[in-house]
């Protein structure tokens, strides 16, 4: 326990913020078609989601061994060079959270870190390969196969239900959604509750609490798996919305096929070690379940939003992880109580502004739009 400073101890404590924030910004990807097919109540919908994704943080440890040696190297990282990158994973989070866009919680933590890492210790910190092997490419490739798995899905399943009745095919496939959104969230967490494992085992290396190449030890997986477990429960609603209703009109078969199709893409990542994002496979999916049933309507202006959000997530936290980084490198432990004070003022900014229209359980399908103006109506509680 001797290496475990005040300055590790912040850095670990951060870490687990961002993996709340993971949490409430990825809700959405296992259960938004659920509850948006009535396939599952909110609040219960949350609520299994929160806890397969406690259970899934302790059935692979690949994609944090990946984080933790892959894609910096930990021979050159500081802890303070690790804060620097979670701030900047963590304000990206909060912002498109507020906006209602699902964009990648994986990719603003790689870009916090990368920034800060390049500006702390050069560009020979980062390794550019696994970057683009085990980030970008699977960033490109997972929503496209998700999406055309999802298409073909959806196509067989209206074929094949086309002379049953409606309520009994809408009733099995709920059935079904209740299953297949399960899955997703236990996927979930095999995959994004790794990501805040592999960072703070990095700051443990770094500080030399554990040596190189080391993976997670069970505490980490544990604080790891409940703060991504508890930021889920709560219901990242503005973005629940979003992906439930904004991108297609899904009907149950659409919700089967578009979890059955993403489950399927991130436990074969997290098995090969890809950190993929688990927002842009679901997204991939819902748009392919859209495509995949006739006559349904794609908006295509959503769509468009998410994607540039996708684009310029990487580069945005890499640009704040690296100015925070400047400042810690330069400042020492004032800077790192500067940058600590800015990140918190920042983040109740973001949170009051949320406040002036709010989504929250009771009215999250009831529109496929988020708006961050407005005033929320009277008597409406508060919402994630």
């Amino acid at each position: 326990m001797d290496h475990i400073t005040f300055l590790v101890a912040v850095v670990i404590v951060t870490a687990l913020a961002f993996d709340f924030t993971n949490g409430f910004h990825d809700t959405a990807n296992a259960m938004a078609t659920s509850i948006a097919t009535g396939a599952l109540r909110p609040r219960t919908a949350v609520l299994i989601s929160g806890v397969l994704n406690v259970v899934g943080a302790f059935l692979s440890t690949e994609v944090a061994k990946t984080i933790s040696g892959g894609i910096v190297d930990d021979t050159l990282v500081t802890p303070g060079m690790i804060f620097a990158g979670l701030v900047g994973a963590i304000l990206w989070n909060l912002a498109t959270w507020l906006l209602g866009l699902p964009s990648s919680s994986s990719h603003a933590l790689f870009g916090g870190l990368i920034g800060a890492v390049w500006v702390g210790a050069g560009e020979h910190g980062v390794h550019f390969d696994k970057v683009v092997e085990k980030v970008l490419l699977p960033a490109v490739a997972s929503p496209l196969i998700a999406g055309v798995a999802a298409l073909i899905a959806t196509y067989f399943a209206y074929r094949i239900t086309a002379r049953a009745r409606q309520k009994t095919v809408t009733k099995g496939f709920r059935l079904g959604q209740i299953a297949s959104a399960s899955l997703v969230s236990l996927a979930h967490g095999t995959n994004d509750a790794q990501k805040t494992m592999g960072v703070i085992t990095l700051t443990l290396i770094s500080a030399g609490a554990l040596g190189h190449d080391a993976g997670p030890p069970l505490w980490v997986i544990a604080s790891a798996g409940l703060a991504i477990g508890l930021g889920t429960y709560l219901g990242g609603w503005r973005i629940i919305r979003t992906m439930g209703k904004g991108l297609t009109d899904i009907q149950s078969p659409q919700g089967f096929a578009a979890e059955a199709a993403s489950t399927t893409v991130i436990l074969t990542s997290a098995h090969l070690g890809f950190a993929l994002s688990t927002t842009q496979v679901c997204s991939g999916g819902i748009l392919g379940a859209g495509l995949g049933r006739r006559l349904a309507e794609v908006r295509w202006g959503t769509a468009g939003r998410m994607v540039v959000a996708w684009l310029v997530t990487l580069p945005a936290a890499a640009l704040v992880g690296g100015l925070s980084a400047s400042v810690v490198t330069h400042g020492g432990n004032f800077g790192i109580v500067v940058i600590a004070l800015l990140a918190l003022a920042v983040a109740t900014f973001i949170v009051v502004m949320s406040r002036r229209n709010p989504v929250h359980a009771s009215n999250v399908n009831e529109t496929h739009e988020v708006s961050v103006r407005g005033t929320a109506p009277a008597g409406v509680g508060t919402a994630a």
